[in-house]
């Protein structure tokens, strides 16, 4: 009888992506691949440690734009409680901040979407040999670019402000003084060029700071 000289099927990958067909055709790609295995699939960034610590995969792929937890805060938890994971994020854009966020949440990679699976197939083998994988286009944008002036603090007030959210809201949200939030918001504004917190918001988004 021949011998299968196919590799095994070694490598077990996490794939967290909110819109499901995507991550669907996602899954079904990169386990085309014969060394690669989709273990689990989670569409939310609060479902991310659980699935990890349940499946415990190699590599987790992670949107940065996941609805609740982002991609990013979650690629921190996954530092802090699945250490032995290797965390890639993926994002629709190659946004100056999200490279030195991306770092500091200890990524081993950030690829901008859409290219090639087998790109994206090559990257995760690369991050398991201790690689830093990190997009062109992303580290074009970033060079140069100036670092986030906004402090932890205030980039969690910025995100309680989607949708237009009072400081009564964000205070009982965050569990903060209604004062704290009012400086903390100030001083975005000023560090943001911006009228209103909402603007704030976008223009710290737009440079991926949060």
């Amino acid at each position: 009888m021949p011998r299968d000289h196919r590799p095994a099927r070694s490598i077990r990958v996490l794939l967290a992506e909110d819109q499901g067909t995507r991550r669907g055709a996602l899954a079904v790609l990169l386990g085309m691949e014969p060394d690669l295995k989709v273990v689990a699939q989670v569409g939310k960034g609060e479902n991310l440690v659980d699935a990890a610590l349940l499946h415990r995969p190699h590599v987790a792929l992670l949107d940065v734009e996941l609805p609740g937890r982002g991609g990013l805060e979650a690629a921190a938890d996954l530092r802090d409680q699945a250490p032995d994971c290797r965390v890639l994020l993926l994002t629709t854009s190659a946004r100056p901040g999200y490279l030195q966020r991306a770092m500091a949440a200890g990524a081993a990679g950030i690829l901008v979407k859409d290219g090639p699976v087998e790109e994206l197939a090559g990257a995760i083998r690369r991050v398991l040999t201790g690689e830093t994988v990190i997009d062109p286009a992303l580290a074009a944008a970033s060079r140069g670019a100036a670092p986030n002036p906004l402090t932890a603090d205030e980039c969690d007030m910025l995100r309680a402000c989607t949708h237009g959210a009072t400081v009564a809201t964000i205070a009982e949200a965050l569990h903060l003084p209604e004062p704290t939030v009012r400086a903390h918001l100030a001083t975005a504004l000023t560090k943001t060029s911006a009228h209103t917190p909402t603007e704030a918001l976008r223009a710290a988004r737009e440079q991926g700071w949060v």
